[in-house]
């Protein structure tokens, strides 16, 4: 059963805030810029907001197994990578390769519906601020 929910003014700013920027925001980040115009919005409500959104895929939730979940309005099927030191996250401009999707269900057995591949590293500010290197990476 899909519940159906109507479209508020806060979700539909909430929206329009996470369509108009590429930077995968935090639920902190969206909620910090609509309380001035929304002074009786939550952060609980920003957090339903986008979990509803998600529902209806509207929004992408970018888990990254950090403490807080980001958020992507682009929803077509791309690739991100995430700064290991600063917790940034970019969109990879790299071809999506579904055909790996055939060659998942081919191997696994299961009905494939998508698959989602991250990458991580240290994004350039992080590079150009840290001198001394990263562990690991022979910088």
């Amino acid at each position: 059963m899909t519940i159906q929910h109507r479209q508020t003014k806060q979700r539909a700013a909430l929206l329009d805030l996470l369509r108009s920027t590429k930077s995968h925001p935090t639920a902190a980040w969206l909620y910090e810029r609509l309380r001035a115009a929304y002074p009786a919005m939550s952060q609980g409500t920003v957090y339903r907001n986008l979990s509803v959104l998600a529902e209806q895929g509207l929004v992408l939730v970018l888990r990254s197994g950090s403490t807080y979940d980001r958020f992507d309005a682009d929803t077509s099927v791309h690739y991100h990578i995430m700064c290991e030191s600063c917790g940034r996250v970019d969109d990879l401009p790299l071809s999506a390769e579904t055909f790996r999707n055939a060659e998942a269900e081919r191997v696994s057995g299961y009905l494939v519906t998508g698959h989602r591949i991250d990458y991580f590293g240290i994004c350039p500010e992080c590079q150009k601020s840290k001198k001394g290197g990263f562990p690991g990476t022979g910088t």
